[in-house]
């Protein structure tokens, strides 16, 4: 759980920063820096997926994920489950601590990075992309804790709870994983990153969460093949 209490530790650097200066850190940094965040994603997301040894097991996955996730309409129902939150509290208690850490906690927790970086921690291949998130969340808590102030903190209470029953869960599971299984999923797992990159760098709007069930794909994927004795 190492990437995750960094994650933890740089939302609240964040939010210290933001309560203190004020917001005045300037868009264009923030913009520029998000760009380079951006294009590091991008990298470790290549890196990931040319990591496969049966390419076509990694394009089943992301096909079938991709199938799977739009008529589960994955990122529509986040995004509204995001919206009516912040209605009720936007409504109810208006610029109050229980408004900050909801609208925090949401944008901190919903998304693939939240999903993939607690996930690959769990099954041992690294933390790297939770500290690409730690750096994206920290800029993020600058901005919202300027407007928001302190109750943005919190939302590192939702990123412990959440990320880390990730990473349980992952560590867990990885005892019933083959090597090859996890080879393939952390490949297809690169793909769903670039995916994010890309919707990062604003190069394409897409609906990215869609795509994270490719990564459970991949390893029933693995498991038939071998199965049938299919050469991949």
């Amino acid at each position: 759980m190492v990437g995750t209490l960094i994650n933890v530790g740089a939302i609240a650097a964040g939010t210290a920063v933001g309560v203190f200066t004020g917001g005045k850190l300037p868009a264009r940094i923030r913009e520029t820096v998000l760009v380079g965040i951006g294009l590091v994603m991008l990298l470790v997301g290549v890196q990931m997926a040319v990591g496969s040894r049966r390419i076509l097991i990694v394009l089943g996955s992301v096909l079938l994920g991709a199938v799977l996730g739009e008529a589960l309409r994955i990122e529509e129902r986040l995004e509204r489950f995001g919206e009516l939150l912040q209605e009720k509290f936007a409504g109810e208690r208006s610029g109050s601590l229980g408004e900050a850490f909801v609208t925090s906690s949401i944008f901190f927790c919903v998304g693939p990075m939240a999903v993939l970086g607690p996930m690959a921690d769990g099954l041992g291949s690294g933390y790297s992309l939770l500290v690409i998130k730690a750096v994206m969340d920290a800029f993020c808590a600058v901005a919202f804790a300027a407007s928001l102030g302190w109750g943005v903190g919190l939302g590192a209470v939702s990123i412990l709870v959440y990320q880390g029953s990730i990473t349980l869960f992952a560590q867990g599971i990885s005892s019933v994983l083959t090597d090859p299984m996890i080879v393939e999923m952390t490949a297809t797992g690169g793909v769903v990153i670039m995916a994010v990159a890309i919707k990062t760098l604003k190069l394409m709007e897409l609906r990215s969460a869609n795509l994270v069930p490719a990564i459970g794909v991949a390893p029933v994927l693995v498991a038939l093949a071998d199965k049938v004795g299919a050469f991949f």
